[in-house]
């Protein structure tokens, strides 16, 4: 009996040490697509401008995307929040929002404002908040809107029975006006987006409006984060009114919701394809720039194809100090491999976008790091467009005025303290 004993406690500490090491795999977990190959066909991947690109975009995130959109960037937050302000107080039906950053201040208190004028006359007002970045909002301010008549649902709390789901934000953004008008992007609730995104602690950031068929799909988006906070499926004319999917422009367009899952995710594929079809130009411009192995070699790979590839990311006063020498261990490889790095100087950068060869568009919440592409719910606006593409492809050479170009031979020379920083941070770059 007592070698019994000894043999049942040891397979119990093999179990559980067994059991540890899923769970650290499970936390640490990143894609699995290192290639994008398309085999016969001596071009490669469709290049944007071909008719099998939206389709193939489409098939591969599980994102359809149509014709009859009306989208406008806005890339700070003095162009957005009149904007969005208006947009909120023109509600006459139902207002649906979804956010991943909420800080108390002016901005939260007019946002709470506005949700209150529209509740009192009448509007069905939803608001789903993740627990994480938006928990400090004070729970005074939260019961005021209940109390107001605006529903307001956590997403993921952290409970001891749902440790599993902690590590699994939701980044997304969503706004969506009468089920007609939407909007996403970088942007939460925090003093800081105000202002023209040039000047210190006015971030710089780039959000989409957008009218459509798309509104339909971030409209779902929404319904899926509110059926998991509530239980409750959200359906009917009031969310999902049939002049919602008449055509109000036309921009060919589709609203990627990433989401996680254990093998290869929507968000690694959109951005593994929008890379491997670059003939030209790839402009990509995202604040928390981690990639791993893998999109290194793809953007080099682009590069050496002979397109204009170059990365916009936040300088050394980025508000994450890890993911920003995290990246830093990427920059010699990349350079080496011809792509350009530039570092915006005025402020925080955090917009995440990217345009391709002038056409292929998209802005959003998917930051370019293992964070986004495995465990986040990310939302962005994929368009193509050769006017839109026009924008994006401006708006990124206007911010590089802004920026400082990270040449090879000075980074070659930068000190020990930077260098011990990048190796401490890689070493967590699976968590960022």
């Amino acid at each position: 009996m007592h070698w019994i004993g000894i043999i049942a406690g040891i397979a119990l500490v093999l179990i559980v040490l067994v059991l540890a090491l899923i769970g650290f795999l499970y936390l640490t977990r990143g894609t699995p697509v290192h290639s994008v190959r398309a085999p016969g066909d001596a071009e490669g991947p469709p290049a944007v401008d071909d008719p099998l690109f939206c389709d193939t975009i489409a098939l591969l995130t599980k994102t359809p995307l149509t014709p009859g959109h009306r989208v406008e960037v806005m890339r700070c937050g003095d162009e957005t929040y009149p904007r969005l302000w208006a947009d909120l107080r023109s509600a006459t039906r139902s207002i649906t929002l979804q956010m991943y950053y909420c800080q108390p201040g002016r901005m939260a208190d007019e946002f709470r404002d506005i949700l209150l004028d529209r509740a009192r006359a009448g509007v069905r007002v939803l608001f789903l908040r993740d627990a994480f970045g938006a928990g400090p909002l004070p729970e005074d301010y939260i019961e005021a809107l209940k109390d107001g008549g605006v529903q307001v649902a956590e997403f993921r709390p952290t409970r001891w029975y749902e440790l599993h789901k902690v590590q699994h934000r939701s980044h997304i953004r969503v706004v969506v006006v009468d089920g007609t008008i939407g909007w996403t992007g970088g942007f939460g609730l925090d003093d800081k987006w105000f202002g023209d995104g040039r000047h210190k602690d006015q971030w710089r950031d780039t959000n989409v409006r957008f009218e459509g068929p798309a509104v339909q799909q971030l409209q779902a988006t929404f319904a899926a984060g509110w059926a998991e906070a509530t239980g409750t499926l959200l359906t009917g004319d009031i969310f999902f009114p049939p002049e919602g999917l008449e055509p109000a422009g036309g921009v060919y367009a589709g609203l990627l919701h990433a989401a996680p899952t254990i093998g290869s995710t929507s968000a690694e594929r959109f951005m593994a394809l929008s890379i491997a079809s670059a003939k030209q130009k790839l402009y990509v411009t995202n604040s928390y720039f981690v990639p791993n192995d893998d999109f290194c070699d793809l953007l080099t790979q682009a590069a050496k194809r002979g397109a204009d590839v170059r990365v916009l990311t936040c300088n050394r006063e980025g508000d994450v100090k890890t993911t920003y020498y995290a990246g830093r261990t990427r920059y010699e490889g990349l350079l080496r491999g011809g792509v350009r790095i530039f570092e915006y100087q005025p402020a925080m950068m955090h917009a995440k976008s990217i345009v391709v060869d002038g056409r292929w568009a998209a802005a959003g919440t998917m930051n370019f790091d293992n964070r986004s592409f495995a465990f986040n719910d990310e939302s962005m606006l994929m368009a193509l467009d050769a006017e839109l593409g026009g924008v994006f492809e401006r708006t990124f050479l206007e911010d590089l005025e802004y920026a400082e170009e990270i040449r090879l031979e000075t980074f070659r020379k930068r000190g020990v303290v930077d260098r011990v920083k990048e190796r401490a941070a890689t070493m967590v770059s699976r968590l960022l």
